[in-house]
């Protein structure tokens, strides 16, 4: 049970987390600003990385494993070129995403971050969105509440799609498998939202959520360390994050619908459910 890990070395995991992210700031800020950088593309060909995103996570992973052995790590760059994931275990786990939004990152768009998340007994404990570029830190721990900046953060109030700003990824129509899917769930949706945002980051898109700018997001097809940290910052703003499906979100399988509010969510995912079951045209 997470009782059994005291209060003391919650705030000592989270401390250390912290500022670790904090001092990996330069790093990012030096990629960042360069105009032109060197960039490798992963198994995916929309899928990709730079000598930042391993110097980040590198570092993080050194700071962690020396100040807590027991670490186990999930990290965006060091499984690369796994097959599968890892299974997630009881042990004190950091789910890491050096630089979510390295495609924004790398055209000097600033919507991207750093995105740490630690889980014991497989639940989120701590989250940290870092966004240098923006000078914005998320943080988060279970049951203390959301901050940005040091100030707390709260998710909005609003319980229909019709008052509300929804985010979604429609940047993933590039991969042909996901397009149809995603034109299909952004046309019902925006035909309802006041309004429709796609951010191309998913750990900033939730940390938006959190903070009441986006009233309910939704993703599918992305991974743990996209959204780990981001999840954590919604429930502790006071928010709902659930599996697309309207199941219980499963952070190893991350795909998902969070919103301020439990009737939005509710709103948002018969709204997903109404697009899947438009089979009378295709997108190619």
């Amino acid at each position: 049970m997470t009782s059994t890990i005291c209060e003391i070395k919650l705030q000592e995991y989270y401390d250390v987390a912290l500022d670790l992210v904090i001092k990996c700031g330069p790093i990012f800020e030096e990629g960042y600003n360069k105009s032109k950088k060197e960039v490798m593309v992963k198994s995916d060909f929309f899928d990709f990385v730079t000598v930042y995103d391993r110097q980040i996570e590198e570092k993080l992973t050194e700071g962690l494993s020396k100040a807590f052995p027991e670490s186990r790590f999930i990290g965006e760059e060091s499984l690369a070129e796994a097959q599968e994931l890892p299974v997630l275990t009881d042990a004190p786990t950091w789910i890491i995403d050096p630089i979510d939004g390295t495609t924004n990152y790398i055209h000097r768009f600033p919507h991207c971050g750093i995105s740490v998340a630690l889980t014991i007994n497989k639940q989120l404990e701590v989250g940290i969105i870092y966004n240098p570029a923006a000078n914005e830190l998320y943080t988060s721990r279970k049951g203390h509440g959301a901050y940005l900046n040091g100030q707390p953060i709260q998710v909005s109030g609003a319980t229909a799609l019709s008052n509300s700003v929804v985010g979604h990824e429609i940047t993933l129509i590039n991969v042909p498998s996901w397009r149809d899917k995603n034109i299909k769930r952004v046309y019902k949706l925006g035909s309802v939202a006041a309004g429709t945002r796609c951010l191309a980051t998913a750990a900033l898109s939730l940390a938006y959520v959190a903070k009441g700018t986006l009233g309910t997001y939704h993703v599918d097809n992305l991974k743990p360390w996209d959204v780990a940290a981001g999840a954590l910052l919604i429930r502790e703003a006071g928010g709902v994050v659930y599996a697309t499906n309207g199941s219980e979100f499963n952070v190893m399988r991350p795909n998902l619908v969070a919103a301020g509010t439990d009737s939005l969510a509710q709103e948002v995912i018969q709204l997903i459910k109404d697009a899947d079951e438009i089979n009378d045209y295709t997108f190619t």
